[in-house]
């Protein structure tokens, strides 16, 4: 599978899947997810929104006049734009394939390296291992010797490991600034291991285990755009890894470049947003989003 660039994201996203479902409609929460949203906003409180700012973030007000209309933005006072960007991003090394993490949502070492990855502004291929999930558990022990989690696999590099600290401090060696700019909350000791396990409370049964699906095989990995400290975002992860359905991971956390894209290409920036090449569709909206998982490949009305 080829990285997933820039030019490649705005062509993909522009061209390729047809949208469906609702229209975005932003800080509008379906009422039937105000309990699952409610106790997934837990985890961006503990974490104090560890995940959700890229490295090098900065924001200003800029005239409108000086900016083009069509510029993502955060809203506006007056004549000025909200602006948020990470100049420093673009200096960093990116990697020309894909990175491959073995994880899953309700695990705190998983969360961790979640966090730096969208941190660093990095493409992640996902590979769920709930409880019990019969397929990628089982490729992770084959590849690396051991069911433990988070594993990473670089292709660009020939590296492969465990343990998230060890993670954390490759990745931002070498994708990010150095091992010395790894953020307090991601760093060994106390205050990460109880603040991520403490995030994990609320939601704690949720992407954990493995719910069979109708269609046992997902041919491509689904595209998934979002970020860490959304609590949209995590009800949707945690369906993805449940289901053990493989995703590409679009990383947009605030100053990520990858905002301008979706907005070029959609005319709005919303996350999540999902695109499926294996049924050509794309959609905005976590409850649309939830319900076309369960359509597509739960099916629960058919389960035994």
């Amino acid at each position: 599978m080829q990285s997933i660039t820039t030019a490649a994201q705005e062509s993909t996203v522009a061209t390729t899947f047809q949208r469906i479902g609702p229209d975005p409609k932003p800080f509008t929460p379906n009422t039937a997810l105000i309990l699952s949203l409610a106790t997934a906003s837990f985890q961006g409180l503990v974490r104090l929104a560890s995940g959700g700012l890229v490295y090098g973030y900065s924001s200003s007000l800029d005239k409108s006049s000086s900016s083009s209309s069509s510029s993502y933005s955060v809203g506006g006072i007056g004549d000025y734009k909200y602006i948020e960007s990470s100049p420093v991003i673009a200096t960093f090394p990116k990697p020309q394939q894909p990175l491959e993490l073995y994880e899953f949502e309700s695990c705190p070492f998983c969360r961790k390296v979640r966090e730096a990855v969208n941190i660093l502004d990095l493409d992640v291929l996902h590979y769920p291992c709930p409880r019990d999930g019969p397929t990628y558990r089982t490729k992770a022990k084959q590849l690396g010797g051991k069911a433990q989690f988070p594993y990473l696999v670089d292709p660009n590099t020939g590296v492969s490991m465990y343990e998230s600290d060890d993670i954390i401090n490759y990745l931002f060696k070498t994708y990010g600034p150095g091992e010395e700019a790894v953020p307090r909350l991601l760093k060994p000791g106390t205050l990460s291991t109880l603040t991520c396990g403490l995030a994990m409370l609320p939601r704690l049964l949720k992407g954990a285990k493995y719910v069979k699906r109708d269609q046992e095989v997902v041919e491509q990995p689904l595209i998934y755009w979002g970020y860490e400290a959304s609590p949209f975002c995590k009800i949707v992860r945690e369906r993805l890894v449940e289901l053990e359905i493989p995703f590409m991971h679009i990383t947009v956390a605030r100053g990520s470049p990858k905002r301008q894209v979706m907005l070029d290409a959609q005319g709005v920036f919303q996350a999540p947003f999902l695109e499926d090449p294996n049924t050509g569709v794309a959609m905005f909206e976590s409850a649309a989003i939830l319900n076309y998982l369960d359509m597509a490949y739960y099916r629960p009305w058919k389960q035994e």
